[in-house]
């Protein structure tokens, strides 16, 4: 069950009352050795069988996700700093993203701050890279409408995350990289990421969150390093083809199950510091957080003008972009609304034309891509 939390936050803590811990090595290998969950490959596979319909659709109907696209951009902006505690009026939200009005108080400069950073993501994500200089601009532009002074800086004091229970005790659930290391620990979370990005044999779309998490338990900045997690996971799904977070709001997926959320990361930020922790219950938790987005995205456009994408477009997606060898019991699980026979009949004209090849025999074949 998640943890309930009546908030979550950072705060300045004198770190010399807290264990000495080594710094985290980040190191991504371990996803190319097999042994992430079949549940965790069927999400992804999932996600990219969904990916593919999304984006038939929006060469069909770029009008619609146009409309669409400005919706979303109101609700991330509503939904991610309301994770925070930074809330208005739904027509204060709309008035500042919309810039029909400029802010009135720090919240809603606050706001105002998300939406020029999620603008700069939008619309040059090409541009931006996964490194310390465009973080760093990111965060100077999160927090330039409220005139603090260490937007765009790396923290200056320790911090530590502080729970509270039903009760109201005030717990230290963790303790980020100290501030006289986080420097350091940020370029090597960069310098990871760009060797994990380049190894062919690690799938991006589990390799986001694992960044994330540890871009997180770094806790670089003095404020709005959630924000930043979830601006940064955006830039990363982009520049891996994964636009869904522009037509359905990612922010509100996460704040509608923010419960959920906090669980996984507690879960895998223990013993992060001694560089045993599980990254799983966190890649899970993304992996569902992106799926609900292209469901919602699926759910919309399932029939435009009869537009709808193929049942056979669909099935040969879903095994083309598998991450493993992947069965037609697992396939009808992923496409519970197509019959076992039409998957059947896809899956064999797929083995004749070569595009795929059977692996095993009897009640154990299993299909794969034909490199």
């Amino acid at each position: 069950m998640p943890i309930s939390l009546d908030f979550l936050h950072c705060f300045g803590y004198n770190m010399c009352r807290l264990r000495r811990r080594a710094m985290h090595k980040f190191d991504y290998s371990f996803l190319k050795n097999g042994l992430i969950s079949a549940k965790t490959l069927n999400m992804a596979t999932s996600i990219y069988s969904l990916k593919t319909m999304a984006k038939v659709r929006k060469a069909d109907h770029l009008k619609i996700f146009t409309e669409l696209e400005k919706i979303a951009k109101i609700q991330s902006v509503k939904n991610s700093n309301a994770i925070e505690g930074i809330v208005t009026s739904d027509e204060r939200i709309k008035a500042i993203v919309t810039q029909s009005s400029a802010p009135l108080n720090h919240d809603e400069a606050e706001i105002a701050g998300y939406r020029d950073a999620l603008n700069e993501i939008h619309t040059n994500n090409q541009y931006i890279g996964f490194n310390e200089s465009d973080i760093l601009h990111l965060h100077e532009i999160l927090l330039s409408a409220t005139g603090y002074e260490y937007g765009g800086k790396y923290k200056d004091f320790d911090n530590a995350i502080i729970e509270i229970d039903s009760q109201g005790n005030r717990n230290i659930r963790f303790a980020p990289t100290p501030a006289s290391e986080t420097k350091h620990a940020m370029e090597q979370l960069v310098l990871a990421y760009m060797s994990a990005a380049n190894d062919s044999e690690i799938n991006q779309l589990l390799l986001i969150p694992c960044v994330i998490l540890d871009f997180l338990c770094i806790h670089p900045f003095r404020d709005g390093n959630g924000r930043m997690s979830r601006l940064l996971s955006l830039l990363l799904l982009y520049k891996n083809g994964f636009d869904a977070g522009k037509y359905v709001s990612f922010e509100e997926q996460i704040n509608k199950y923010k419960g959920f959320y906090y669980e996984a990361l507690r879960q895998s930020s223990i013993n992060w510091h001694e560089n045993n922790n599980d990254y799983s219950p966190f890649i899970e938790n993304f992996l569902s957080t992106l799926y609900m987005c292209y469901k919602e995205l699926d759910k919309r456009f399932a029939v435009v003008n009869g537009g709808k994408v193929s049942k056979s477009a669909r099935i040969e997606a879903t095994v083309l972009n598998s991450l493993a060898p992947i069965s037609k019991k697992e396939i009808c699980e992923i496409l519970p609304d197509i019959s076992p026979t039409t998957i059947e009949a896809v899956l064999g004209k797929m083995v004749r034309s070569g595009q795929i090849v059977k692996i095993g025999s009897a009640r154990n074949i299993k299909y794969l891509r034909n490199k």
